[in-house]
């Protein structure tokens, strides 16, 4: 019994024993969790290796890495979270864990896919850079939940085609990145909804032809369009028509050959047009004509091979016009710029064949302060084609300059300036014994300058031209009036006579021989009787 009692004994004391500690084991846990609960929410749990967590301003940002799924111990009130760089395959569930953010940056990842619903409780999240990933497909469920979103950057994916209202949940949606993708087609609903966005980048895809005119309607407050490096071949008329408020339209690569002349219609807001890189063979002047009040305009890479005059009508509010890079441009005609006298910049660079610039081909322009001429096939330059001395910059280096009497002027202005303005010095291309050599150190004899400057020996020229027109006039009026100056000259010389007979003084003895002077009021007195009865006295006598 008392084996039985002992042993009974010990097992209860056992049995006590496991239950204080399973008790022991769930208070600890109790605490465990009383202090995860006391804990704020704003501290970092855990921060992956090579990121950095900032628990003050609940930033997170993970450099190049390896990290290929979304960290699940992070601060759940984080509201920046940056995971660029590393192998992220997709968005998981994990995602719902972080619904404060307001800044989210998935970029260079290897993400294929975007789950549905993956933003659902994101509504506080205003920008979103998934660029350069792998995504290949979006639909009207990809971004539910995004109603406060404000940017999408989509660049650098594998999209082929937008599908019917894929971006309609993102009611504040401003800017929308879809360039650099593959995308050959447009639902003309796509764009539904997004009034608020003002910034489209459709650039760098495989579009053939331009969006339709629903899919421009629905944006009204659009403001900057990207249309380059696709395949358009031509620009229909009307094509923006529905665009109203766009102030910047990039068409930089976009295969054109040609714009109709009523392409840019209603664009009565347009500031900014880059139609370069593009196979215009003439500059699409009527085309240009509806934009008023166009500012800047990029028109190099095209195939022209001249502008003529007045290939800028129209555009009386124009500040900058860049033509470079145009390979086959050889010649810009008198009068190409008549009517753009508010330009400031002009960039004619980098046209491998252009050499003419006819003496009135740039017009007046008060307000030009920058010229651009570098990397041309420009031999000289004529003085009077610009207030060269006005301006602010000047570039026209990388010409095969002729360094002549006539290039005089520009030396001259070049050492003026002390070349603070010039990126690279002008340097002579010919003649030969110049050639390679700056033509701010040539002096006036190996220009061929004999009498000094050009400007130098015009003046001279002017002066002695006038000296013999004036000679000549001179001589002209003396022959024509040669009898009337005989005239007078006759006419003095018989004044002059009676002159000297009445001034003519008496001699001696004249003076001796003449009567009294009351020789008159006696007439019986014989003045000869009375000299001749004394003549024998001497004078001195008397």
């Amino acid at each position: 019994m008392s084996r039985r009692r002992s042993s009974a004994m010990a097992i209860t004391m056992s049995s006590s024993s496991s239950s204080s500690m399973w008790c022991w084991w769930w208070a600890v846990l109790v605490v465990a969790l009383g202090l995860l609960l006391v804990v704020p929410t704003n501290g970092l749990a855990n921060c992956p290796n090579g990121c950095e967590c900032d628990d003050e301003t609940l930033m997170v940002n993970c450099g190049v890495g390896t990290l290929d799924v979304l960290p699940i111990a992070l601060n759940p009130s984080i509201q920046r979270l940056v995971i660029k760089n590393n192998k992220l395959k997709t968005i998981d569930s994990s995602m719902t864990f972080y619904s404060q953010l307001t800044f989210l940056d998935l970029s260079y990842n290897d993400m294929v896919s975007l789950p549905e619903d993956s933003f659902k409780y994101h509504a506080k999240l205003q920008q979103l850079h998934l660029n350069h990933n792998k995504i290949g497909q979006v639909s009207n469920r990809t971004f539910r939940g995004l109603s406060n979103l404000s940017v999408l950057n989509l660049r650098g994916n594998l999209l082929a085609e937008l599908e019917y209202g894929c971006f309609t949940p993102m009611l504040k949606l401003e800017e929308l990145n879809l360039g650099q993708n593959r995308i050959s087609h447009i639902d003309a609903h796509a764009l539904d909804k997004l009034s608020q966005l003002r910034v489209l980048y459709l650039d760098d895809n495989t579009l053939t032809t331009m969006p339709a005119e629903l899919t421009f309607k629905a944006l009204p407050n659009l403001a900057e369009l990207y249309l380059g490096t696709n395949s358009f071949m031509s620009l229909p008329a009307g094509s923006f028509k529905e665009l109203l408020g766009l102030t910047h339209l990039d068409m930089r690569g976009a295969g054109l050959h040609n714009i109709s002349s009523a392409a840019f219609a209603n664009l009565s807001a347009l500031r900014y047009l880059d139609l370069s890189d593009n196979r215009l063979a003439a500059v699409p002047t009527a085309a240009l004509a509806t934009l008023g009040r166009l500012e800047q305009l990029y028109l190099g890479q095209n195939d022209f091979q001249s502008i003529a005059s007045g290939a800028f009508e129209g555009l009386r509010e124009l500040r900058q016009l860049h033509i470079s890079g145009a390979q086959h441009l050889q010649r810009i005609d008198a009068g190409a710029f008549v009517g753009n006298s508010n330009l400031e910049l002009l960039n004619l660079s980098s046209n491998k064949q252009l050499s003419v610039l006819q003496p009135s081909a740039l017009a007046s322009f008060p307000h030009l302060h920058t010229v651009l001429l570098k990397e041309n096939q420009l031999h000289t330059l004529a003085d009077a084609l610009l207030p060269w001395a006005d301006l602010q910059t000047l570039e026209l280096a990388d010409n095969p300059f002729v360094c002549d009497c006539q290039l005089m002027w520009l030396r001259n202005l070049l050492i003026s300036r002390n070349g603070s303005q010039q990126h690279a010095p002008v340097i002579c291309g010919y003649p030969a014994n110049l050639r390679g050599l700056p033509l701010t150190q040539l002096a006036e004899p190996l220009l061929g300058c004999a009498h000094g400057a050009a400007n130098k020996q015009a003046i001279i020229g002017i002066v002695v031209v006038v000296c013999a027109a004036l000679t000549t006039g001179l001589a002209l009026v003396l022959y024509t009036c040669r009898r009337r100056l005989r005239e007078l000259i006759k006419g003095h010389s018989a004044l002059g006579r009676k002159e000297r007979e009445y001034q003519k003084t008496f001699s001696d003895e004249e003076y001796m021989t003449r009567a009294p002077a009351g020789a008159a009021a006696y007439p019986s007195f014989n003045s000869q009787h009375y000299l001749g009865s004394r003549a024998g006295i001497p004078v001195t006598e008397l």
